[in-house]
């Protein structure tokens, strides 16, 4: 039987999970001496909550190999096939976790890591189309090779409200972090090729909302697409795109999730932007 599995860096909405049968391992979240487990101990609110109390923003670190070996042996049986689809290698430790437990479980759970060099909602539809194609009947390679190409063709563009979070987690170069701040702007990042990158830096928040959507359209043009518009703690920005975006693409699917804990901790709450995915018949 196939198992679909991803890390909590990965965004869909909460009916997914039972629909699509897709089981999430949590990252790790480090609140001084005390770790959290994303969906398990702590809530996007609860975390939230603990940052305007302790006035400081936590550390995230990928489950272990360990983690991953109970993990996979809670949701598969011997035999089983798991397809577990991870945040970009590039900028989290989940995927190399994933693939020690992989080769540890050799012979009991065929475990097929994938890499899906971005996160947040491109997780979310890569996860749907493995079940999609798997019901269709396609094979493992199929899917795998379906999958590569979601990978490939995945744009995610996103506005932060402040680059203080990304600068202390590491996830973008640290002078241009310190230049956008020290400017006031609100930055624009691109996730290409797996890294984190900021493209623009604009002066205001509305603009910068506007410049995601001409990127975003310059990127896709009227190709059509999955989407997701995507927020952390601002439902407000977050509706608003949401209608822009509506009228904006050729969209055959559209999503509005939170971004998760792991990926707002390293980007900031007022993170707000697109994922659009390419539509894979199967």
């Amino acid at each position: 039987m196939l198992r679909i599995t991803m890390d909590s860096a990965g965004d869909l909405p909460p009916e997914w999970l039972d629909l699509y049968d897709i089981q999430v391992i949590p990252i790790n979240i480090h609140f001084g001496e005390r770790t959290y487990y994303q969906g398990v101990d702590l809530t996007n609110a609860g975390f939230y909550q603990l940052v305007t109390e302790s006035g400081t923003i936590p550390k995230t670190s990928q489950p272990t190999p360990h983690q991953f070996i109970s993990f996979y042996r809670n949701v598969a049986r011997q035999g089983d096939t798991v397809i577990s689809v991870h945040v970009t290698r590039k900028l989290s430790g989940t995927y190399d976790s994933a693939e020690i437990a992989a080769r540890e479980l050799a012979g009991e759970i065929n475990v097929i890591p994938v890499d899906s060099g971005g996160g947040s909602a491109s997780m979310g539809f890569m996860c749907r189309l493995t079940r999609e194609l798997n019901l269709a009947g396609r094979s493992i390679q199929e899917i795998v090779a379906h999958l590569a190409e979601i990978r490939a063709r995945t744009e995610i563009i996103l506005t932060l409200d402040t680059l203080d979070y990304a600068r202390m987690s590491g996830r973008v170069k640290a002078m241009q972090a310190a230049l956008a701040s020290m400017l006031n702007v609100k930055p624009i990042v691109i996730l290409s090729e797996g890294v984190l990158d900021v493209s623009e830096k604009v002066r205001t928040r509305g603009r910068a909302i506007e410049r995601v959507l001409e990127l975003m359209k310059n990127r896709i043009g009227d190709r059509q697409v999955n989407m997701a518009v995507v927020h952390a703690q601002d439902l407000t920005a977050g509706k608003s795109l949401l209608e822009r975006v509506r009228g904006s693409f050729h969209i055959k699917e559209l999503i509005f999730t939170e971004l998760s804990i792991g990926i707002a901790a390293n980007l900031g709450p007022g993170t707000v932007g697109i994922v659009a995915c390419p539509v894979i018949e199967g």
